[in-house]
Formats: structure tokens, C-alpha cells, sequence
């Protein structure tokens, strides 16, 4: 099982080692609201949404703090950006229903918010200046390589806590490791770890911006670091060898053959008269057109960011609540995420826009259940749709699922069978990471 994940690989950050035994105090440590206030005072953001427009204004004066250079940036160290925030689930009882769920467990959707502003506040705390109060960047999320759990349950009543630090560095972007930990009998035991990307732009958020290097200064961290390197590149090569640009493999072509083939319908007469229309479901298996589900947010001002865009941690969470919607219905039990990746943010979303998600179940195998959902926003002035973001999501049935199988084969739209390969793509990556 995924799960066994919990002997953790080394966990990546030589700071956040230490944590996972003993009782690493929490007294003093910032919450998420201080995170969040943090990050207003850094960008110089209103929380009254009618001061939004005046707000970015100023934010246009700060160009002229920019780098013309990354050289012209002083160095920083890996725990320079090194950061521990609390989650007091336990200790501040009033803040708890806020992340609990029917289960009486926490709300996975809310992790993912969380971890959204500690990444950003992190890269903030990289990138610092100490003679400027406000930053000149807009740092933004602009993908979510991994999160992958070591735990089933996250209990509702323990104190959280999360440690981060920047682990590589480009040019304008940065690479950021965070852990989460509970308390369970006076000890931090860890729950599950994150890669977050993010990018630095200047002060309207329109075009890139240079960003400290950062410097390793010892042999686990040169590792660390050189690992940042290898994450970069194994997304490129992803990226290029998507369905979207090129054929599938000989193997993925087989694969989609034997599944069209035990889909033919052979019971009429004779074998010259079996067509390619005449389909039949195979026994314990669901077809994938029947494995979706879709929902429709209105991008209501309250879901801002300090950029007053729709906050990418919402739409992660909004995305993920739908995703455990489909595994449940589809498995017929309640299941449990195993892994969160290649959620890429390809466009701000506005406030005010109609933000549509659908769902689908594109793989199973076993228990396991590899959900895609797509997010698009409907503009309703121009009537236009934009993708912004896909998100996967490896989740976990208590049961053996039904095997999901797609209809489409051959033809000029094979869409299902591409999707259902795609979802085999990221589950192999998934299982091969834990």
C-alpha cells in the first residue's frame, strides 16, 4: 500500500529532519492567520475589496525596486527561507470546525490552502529585502509537483504543525519543500510532504522578475539542490511527451486495443458482421463517460489573493472536494488521497468569473482510483472559455473499485482513450514515487 510511504524517503530537508521526533516546542510559533495577514503587509494588500484597485495602483511604484540582474541579488541559504507555522487544532479548539469534515477528520481541501500560503510566504521570506518594507515581486503558485501522504487520517483534534524552505532556484522561479506534522503523544509524526513551484513577477504580476540565487552550503543540501534540477527536468520531459503532442507509446497502443477488444460485442451472427459500434460494457466495469461529475463556483471577492485574483489554494481545494465526490460515488465508499500532482496554473482566475469544473474518473487499478479535473472560466461578456488549471488526484477506495473503461477507439476523436492513458501515465508516476 501507498501508505507504507510512512518510513518516509528521507524526508528531502535536512532542517525539517529533526522534527519528526521529539517534541520540537510550539509555544511562540505563527498560525495561518498570521501567515495570511503576513502576506498583505509584504504586498501592501487591502482586506477591503472596494480598495483593491488603489492597492494594485501603488504596487506600480515599485518597479523601480526590481533587479536588473539576478547578480545583482545577494545570495541566501536554504534555512534563510526556512520557515515553522502551527495549525492549533488542538490546543484552540474554536478553529477546528473550520477544518473538519463529516468523517471527523480534517479537511483535506483546507491543507491545501494552507500549504498554498506557506509556500508563497516562504519564497517571500527568500527573496526579503531588508531595507524595503514592501516587496517589489508578485509570487505566485505556478505548479504543484507533488504532495504525497504518509497518512490515512488526519485527526482534528491534534496541533499541526508545517515546516518549509525554498530547495532550488532558477531565475525568476523557486522550488519549495514543505512537511506537515502531527502531534500524537508528545511527538511530530509526519503526515506528508510537498513540492510546490513558484514564480516571482513584478509588481502588476505581467512579466517575470529575478530572484536570489540560493546557495547550498553543505553535501545534503548540494543534494537537495541537485535534486530541484532533476524535478525541473523530469517535468520538461513529461511535458514533452504529453498525448497533447505526441502519439502514444506501442505499449499504450496495445493497451487500448486489448481494452477496445473485450468491449466488442461478438453475439451476433457470424464474425463479418461484428461492428465497431456494437459495444458491450465488460462484467465489474464502468464506462467512462458514466464516471464524471461537474460543479460551477461563482468567484465571489472573498476568495481574493493579495493580487485580488481568485486564490489558487481555493481552487485546489474546490478541485479536490469534487475529485473525493467522483472516487466516493464511483467506489462506493469513502476514499482516501494518496497523492496530489501536476496540478499546473496556467491562468489567473478573476473575481467574478464563473468557474466551471468537471471531473472524471480516468484510471483504476485495484483500489485505486486516478481522477482528472479540468477547470475552465466562462467569461460571460465575451462568452469565452479559458482552461486554467487540470488537476490529478490518486485516491484510495476502502474496496476494490469497478474497472473504468473507455468507449471511444480509433475514429478522429479518441478523447476517452487518451485521457484514460494520460491517467495510467500519472498513477505510474504516483506509485513509482511512493
Amino acid at each position: 500500500s501507498a501508505y507504507r510511504l510512512c518510513i518516509m524517503r528521507k524526508l528531502p530537508s535536512l532542517l525539517a529532519r529533526t522534527l519528526t521526533s521529539g517534541t520540537s516546542g510550539s509555544a511562540g510559533l505563527p498560525d495561518m492567520s498570521e501567515v495570511r495577514s503576513k502576506l498583505r503587509d509584504i504586498v501592501g494588500a487591502s482586506t477591503n475589496w472596494r480598495d483593491h484597485v488603489q492597492a494594485m495602483q501603488e504596487r506600480k511604484a515599485l518597479h523601480t525596486l526590481l533587479a536588473k540582474r539576478q547578480e545583482d541579488l545577494p545570495p541566501r541559504r536554504m534555512k534563510d527561507s526556512y520557515l515553522e507555522v502551527i495549525l492549533p487544532l488542538g490546543s484552540q479548539p474554536e478553529i477546528r470546525e473550520k477544518y473538519l469534515n463529516v468523517h471527523n477528520s480534517v479537511r483535506f481541501g483546507r491543507i491545501l490552502e494552507d500549504l498554498d500560503s506557506l509556500g508563497v510566504l516562504i519564497c517571500y521570506t527568500h527573496t526579503k529585502q531588508e531595507m524595503q518594507q514592501r516587496s517589489p515581486l508578485s509570487i505566485v503558485t505556478a505548479l504543484v509537483d507533488k504532495i504525497n501522504l504518509c497518512q490515512k487520517i488526519i485527526h482534528p483534534d491534534c496541533d499541526i504543525k508545517f515546516t518549509g524552505n525554498v530547495s532550488w532556484v532558477g531565475k525568476t522561479s523557486m522550488e519549495v519543500k514543505m512537511h506537515m506534522l502531527q502531534l500524537h503523544d508528545g511527538d511530530y509524526s509526519p503526515v506528508l510532504d510537498a513540492t510546490f513551484v513558484m514564480v516571482a513577477r513584478d509588481p502588476e504580476n505581467k512579466r517575470p522578475a529575478f530572484v536570489n540565487p540560493l546557495i547550498p552550503e553543505s553535501p545534503e543540501e548540494e543534494e537537495i539542490f541537485k535534486q530541484g534540477e532533476l524535478n525541473k527536468l523530469k517535468r520538461i520531459e513529461f511535458s514533452t511527451a504529453s498525448l497533447l503532442k505526441m502519439a502514444p507509446t506501442a505499449e499504450e497502443r496495445n493497451v487500448v486495443h486489448d481494452i477496445f477488444l473485450n468491449t466488442l460485442d461478438t453475439r451476433q451472427e457470424g464474425e463479418g458482421t461484428v461492428s465497431f459500434q456494437s459495444r458491450k460494457l465488460p462484467p465489474n466495469s464502468v464506462w467512462m463517460e458514466d464516471a464524471k461529475l461537474k460543479g460551477l463556483q461563482i468567484c465571489h471577492p472573498e476568495e481574493r489573493n493579495i493580487f485580488n485574483r481568485i486564490f489558487g489554494g481555493f481552487l485546489m481545494r474546490k478541485a479536490f472536494e469534487l475529485g473525493w465526490a467522483i472516487a466516493c460515488s464511483y467506489g462506493g465508499s469513502r476514499p482516501f488521497i494518496v497523492s496530489v500532482d501536476d496540478i499546473m496554473f496556467q491562468k489567473p482566475v478573476e473575481v467574478g468569473s464563473l468557474l466551471l469544473l468537471s471531473g472524471q474518473v480516468c484510471y483504476t487499478e485495484k483500489n485505486y482510483i486516478q481522477i482528472r479535473v479540468h477547470s475552465e472560466v466562462y467569461n460571460a461578456n465575451t462568452r469565452e472559455h479559458h482552461t486554467t488549471n487540470i488537476f490529478h488526484f490518486t485516491f484510495i477506495s476502502e474496496n476494490e473499485v469497478p474497472q473504468v473503461v473507455p468507449k471511444t477507439y480509433g475514429g478522429k476523436y479518441p478523447i476517452k482513450s487518451m485521457l484514460y492513458l494520460d491517467g495510467k501515465r500519472h498513477f505510474t508516476a504516483v506509485m513509482k514515487a511512493v
